[in-house]
């Protein structure tokens, strides 16, 4: 689908015109195929959603890096499969960015229930389609994609007949030779009264509506959900029909969790990555290239963007309680901790393991200092432990291990046994046996030390991946997140046992008589 964003009008048409030009040349037929061949070609095509994607719109499945095609995803099937089952489905697909979830919910999902009707096979699917848009313009666009399909896909005309319809092909408004209406929609505009003839709207989608600035007003984003639950749904014939709408979840308050909130429609939700942690298309991506996403955007865009997880930024930490300063001499520490948070799903490469060095200095300053926080293997975690080990031993640092002592029984403990065994020593690791209270409580509970002006990071590390890594984390952190909290797990844990060592446990409290301001000396 072509990106008209930030382009004049002049180069939206120009741009326009080359997309055209490439449907058509990318959809040439074979002259020599005979009748026969061609109905049974089609009515393959009709029963098998993937191949008809396949066949139809080489232009927009060809990768050209590989010069292959790329087949949809399982869950692009689903959703046809589901939208073209049920004549009244209210539904949200809500798929992360680069989903293809406009080109397959606005273009080629109605280009196959518009072909079903071939041969009698089936009744119409649907009368007049109605795509809206975060602004008309942008709806006109959209549904500009479509007419073009419509006019100059060759394949698609071969087999299906004419579309285009002299006299009633305008810019976001068109009907085509058998009758079937489209119209564009921008957010806020009056549906009232929008028909064909004697047909009302019976294919409704609405696409991408929520963007950052909408988000920021709840008042806003509570007005578009009524006009959506009210003036859109209404010009459906009396809720018949099928009412869809499309998007990532960019924030909680948004028009699409709003939407999503209703019992009665259907929720599709698909990460970039399944719970599992494999990649959802994994035709279209690798998982290395999924991580090289991660990398690039940071946690925090990466949860929003591609794992409908919008995070609060500065929900409990803000970014400005992040004091970078040079680091103190390694002898003016009195304690340095590092905790190991292993985490229990020790096979899974999805899963964070965080490690974090953390030191005190006399002025009760609490210092963070080195980090791993990524998504790796137990037995990478270790590798980097003992190469910490043996970096603190050369520039003469004592370091003091932990890790909770529910893991210390664990099977993981075995790669550090076995890592030990190669490198002719063991880790001194020391179970942690703290009972902990609420993760979140805990967490939130040390968020004064920041705030305060307490803790500091050491600005040598300033571009280190893992340690802007598990700052993204604690920026990220909220209350039922869904997001990853392995990094200031980690931190809490190190901070308490510094913080408890810090208590002076030879002072007497002293319950007396109260001191009055005659008596005290300045």
């Amino acid at each position: 689908m072509p990106n008209y964003d930030k382009l004049t009008l002049k180069e939206a048409v120009l741009q326009w015109k080359a997309h055209c030009e490439a449907v058509e040349e990318a959809t040439t037929t074979n002259a020599h195929e005979t009748e026969k061949q061609k109905k049974e070609r089609i009515k393959h095509l009709l029963s098998d959603y993937g191949a008809f994607v396949d066949y139809y719109f080489p232009h927009y499945t060809s990768n050209p890096q590989t010069g292959k095609q790329t087949p949809c995803a399982p869950f692009q099937i689903k959703a046809a499969k589901q939208i073209k089952a049920d004549k009244n489905l209210k539904a949200v697909y809500k798929w992360h960015r680069g989903a293809a979830k406009s080109t397959h919910i606005d273009i080629f999902i109605p280009m196959w229930l518009k072909a079903q009707i071939y041969g009698g096979a089936e009744l119409r699917q649907f009368w007049v389609m109605v795509l809206v848009g975060k602004s008309e313009d942008n709806a006109k666009t959209l549904l500009a994609d479509l007419q073009a399909e419509l006019q100059y896909n060759k394949r698609y005309i071969n087999d299906f007949g004419q579309q285009h319809n002299n006299g009633t092909w305008e810019d976001g408004s068109f009907v085509t030779k058998d009758g079937t209406a489209f119209f564009a929609r921008g957010r806020g505009q009056s549906p009232r009264g929008l028909r064909y003839r004697s047909h009302r709207p019976d294919y409704i989608v609405i696409d991408d509506l929520d963007d950052d600035e909408l988000c920021q007003s709840p008042a806003r984003v509570t007005k578009l959900t009524d006009w959506v639950k009210e003036a859109l749904f209404g010009a459906l014939d009396g809720g018949r029909g099928r009412f869809i709408m499309v998007g990532n979840l960019i924030a909680k308050n948004s028009v699409l969790a709003n939407v999503c909130a209703i019992k009665s429609v259907k929720v599709s939700q698909v990460n970039i990555l399944d719970a599992k942690g494999n990649v959802s298309w994994a035709a279209k991506w690798t998982r290395q290239e999924v991580q090289a996403i991660e990398d690039f955007t940071g946690y925090r865009s990466f949860q929003r963007e591609y794992m409908n997880n919008p995070i609060v930024d500065g929900a409990v930490f803000r970014a400005d309680w992040i004091r970078w300063a040079k680091r103190p001499a390694w002898r003016d520490f009195t304690e340095i901790v590092l905790y190991i948070d292993p985490s229990w799903k020790s096979s899974q490469k999805n899963d964070y393991k965080a490690a974090k060095l953390w030191g005190k200095t006399k002025k009760t300053q609490l210092w963070h200092l080195r980090a791993f926080v990524r998504q790796a293997t137990v037995a990478e975690m270790v590798r980097w432990c003992y190469d910490l080990y043996e970096w603190a031993e050369k520039t003469g640092i004592a370091i003091k291990y932990y890790m909770e002592a529910n893991f210390m029984q664990d099977a993981l403990l075995d790669d550090f046994t076995t890592e030990g065994v190669l490198r002719g020593y063991q880790l001194p690791i020391v179970g942690d046996k703290r009972k902990k209270p609420d993760k979140f409580l805990r967490i939130e509970s040390i968020a004064p030390l920041w705030e305060r002006g307490f803790v500091f990071y050491d600005d040598s590390q300033k571009d280190d991946p893992d340690m802007l890594a598990g700052i993204d984390q604690t920026l990220a952190f909220q209350k039922g997140m869904r997001g990853h909290d392995d990094a200031p797990d980690a931190d809490e844990s190190a901070i308490s046992i510094l913080q408890k060592h810090s208590k002076i446990t030879s002072f007497t409290p002293s319950f007396g008589k109260r001191t009055t301001a005659k008596n005290v000396t300045w």
